[in-house]
């Protein structure tokens, strides 16, 4: 081929360099950015102090289990409904109790909704948009023992 056919310009080691780090950049660039949204938007935190939560843990979980509620949340038109029930299904109303919404992957939208006891169930009145939601529980029975978990229930949209 001779130099007047040839039109193209040669690609240099500059233009590989310039290429791969060009390259390089922009997948760092994008790690970085979604490593700081990952830490921005969710603490990761369940509980300040792990090792102290353990200490205590089996026992929390034999006097919880012992009560043999069932705990079951879910969304109702503009409402959350909160159902406690005994092993035969009847509804159970515990002494306190205080629930937590929000998302699993965020703390921007926790809240805590004020439920009212209705004669079989709780019910707050909450307009959740769609997605994944969970509620952490906690709720103290007659005899003074803590019921704590956390129900999921998913909105369509």
């Amino acid at each position: 081929m001779t130099e007047a056919q040839d039109s193209g310009r040669k690609l240099t080691g500059w233009h590989v360099l310039a290429i791969f780090g060009g390259a390089f950049g922009v997948i760092i660039a994008v790690n970085i950015a979604l490593a700081y949204n990952a830490i921005a938007t969710f603490p990761g935190l369940e509980v300040p102090n792990s090792y102290v939560a353990s200490q205590t843990f089996d026992v929390r979980r034999a006097e919880q289990e012992a009560l043999r509620w069932t705990a079951h949340a879910e969304p109702r038109e503009g409402a959350v409904v909160l159902r406690f029930t005994d092993p035969e299904g009847l509804p159970v109303k515990p002494a306190e109790l205080s629930a937590r919404l929000g998302r699993s992957t965020h703390v921007k939208d926790d809240h805590t909704p004020e439920f009212f006891w209705d004669g079989r169930q709780f019910v707050a009145a909450d307009d959740l948009a769609p997605g994944h939601w969970n509620v952490w529980v906690k709720a103290r029975a007659e005899d003074g023992t803590l019921f704590e978990q956390r129900l999921e229930f998913f909105i369509r949209g």
